[in-house]
């Protein structure tokens, strides 16, 4: 919130935090949880290694608790229903690497679920590169030994429902309700085994993009929803009523839209986190002294990672997922000319351009129309460049429609009529050699050779 005059405005959210308050697409998720995590960034810069860490054998008692494991991983999903499925064999691949990159940390069982969620949503390396990014960016510390950092983060949750709610907190005071009772799953699994699959998927598009104080909401809310009144306070007399009242949250109060309403409204921030990790941190040196476990520091959320290690734009590049081979040939590379210097190409364009066209000479009709331009007589009749007609070929009838008979066919029926004299004379036929067609044009030929048809038409009719 900004002050600004007095008014107390909200602080406007960038796109891509809105979105993942919305939620991600299905479609995108994946890839933008690899995004938002770093993991494609990691992945990138250590190409190779996990074909490597598969390769190895690994240790073999992490190994037989990592397959001890398999099966407990929702068990009802398509992906892990099966034993020795393709989800149970690269859920076994991405543990087993994990626990070749951080031998000193070993395999943890709370990190079955994180790694599951993961590879529902893309490839094994890179769910293993997720896998890496949550536990050393994300929840530092959760999975080593002793579970010093879950139990520093319990004190803070304790810390803070003390401030958002009141009631909560004095009777979890009243009761001796320490927070490593009923926090431990929440924070160590990110609710994946708490919340319905739709709440557990809009939780982890906000975790991703802001880091735990997520994590932190979620616990308040369901500690608020299910203890934050007097009347639901009577049904819990003590420690036992308390933890199976937490254990059985109503679904109401994990629904997805409320609960991401619930969350989006919890004022805590990750400066009000990292306030009361100092708290609690000085107070736990006081009383246990220092942390056995040495963790890196925690990263809230996805614009702190990329602040502490800037990806290059290579890093970012978004590779092809099919590549498909062109038969061409691989185009030639260019020769580098020299200032001045003109290509090939060029100079032939050059005197193509220079070249005059040749003189295309027009061939005259030896048929003209009545209507067609008288032709100069001094032009030949064909360009003499063009080969001769061959003499083996006979001429071309110059009148198609003539025959050698004299006699013209009737056109309608080849019987004479009764009423016809079969002596009287046939019409005038044209011949080769009559001279009217010598002076009348090929169109009124038509024409008269038509009008005498239709005329012996109705004379027979």
């Amino acid at each position: 919130m900004s002050q600004q005059q007095g008014v107390t405005q909200p602080v406007p959210l960038s796109p891509v935090r809105l979105r993942c308050q919305k939620g991600i697409p299905p479609s995108l998720r994946g890839r933008a949880w690899l995004y938002l995590s770093g993991g494609k960034v990691k992945r990138e810069q250590n190409r190779g290694k996990f074909e490597e860490l598969d390769s190895q054998a690994g240790d073999p008692k992490e190994l037989d608790v990592i397959e001890k494991d398999l099966h407990r991983q929702f068990p009802f999903h398509e992906m892990f229903v099966s034993r020795g499925g393709h989800g149970q064999q690269d859920l076994f691949r991405v543990l087993k690497a994990y626990t070749l990159y951080r031998p000193e940390e070993g395999y943890c069982q709370a990190q079955a679920p994180i790694a599951a969620v993961l590879l529902m949503h893309m490839p094994a390396e890179d769910a293993f590169w997720g896998l890496v990014q949550i536990c050393e960016k994300y929840l530092p510390g959760y999975y080593s030994a002793g579970l010093e950092a879950i139990q520093l983060d319990g004190e803070i949750l304790y810390a803070l429902t003390r401030r958002v709610s009141p009631l909560v907190y004095r009777h979890l005071e009243k009761h001796k309700m320490e927070p490593i009772l009923y926090m431990t799953e929440w924070f160590m699994c990110a609710f994946s085994r708490t919340l319905p699959w739709a709440s557990v998927l809009r939780v982890w598009d906000m975790f991703l993009c802001d880091g735990v104080k997520i994590i932190f909401r979620v616990g308040l809310v369901l500690l608020k929803c299910m203890l934050g009144t007097r009347e639901k306070l009577k049904a819990c007399q003590g420690q036992y009523e308390t933890m199976e009242l937490l254990r059985a949250i109503e679904p109401r109060y994990m629904q997805e839209g409320f609960l991401v309403r619930e969350v989006l409204e919890v004022p805590v921030s990750e400066r009000d986190v990292e306030r009361e990790h100092h708290v609690q941190l000085k107070r736990w040196r006081k009383n246990r002294g220092e942390l056995h476990c040495k963790s890196p520091p925690r990263m809230h959320g996805a614009r702190a990672i990329m602040a502490s290690e800037p990806p290059s734009r290579q890093d970012l590049r978004q590779n092809p997922t099919i590549i498909v081979e062109s038969p061409l040939p691989p185009p030639q590379p260019t020769p580098q000319l020299k200032k001045g210097e003109k290509s090939k190409e060029e100079k032939s364009k050059k005197k193509g351009s220079m070249k005059k066209a040749p003189t295309v000479m027009e061939i005259p009709n030896p048929y003209p129309l009545a209507g067609d331009p008288q032709r100069d007589p001094q032009l030949p009749l064909r360009d003499p460049q063009l080969p001769l007609r061959d003499p083996q070929l006979p001429l071309r009838d110059p009148m198609p429609t003539l025959r050698n008979s004299t006699v013209q066919q009737p056109l309608v029926n080849d019987t004479p009529l009764p009423n016809t004299p079969e002596d009287s004379p046939p019409p005038h036929q044209p011949t080769l050699n009559d001279q009217s067609l010598l002076t009348v044009s090929p169109l009124q030929k038509s024409t008269q050779s038509l009008s005498s048809i239709e005329a012996d038409q109705d004379t027979y009719l």
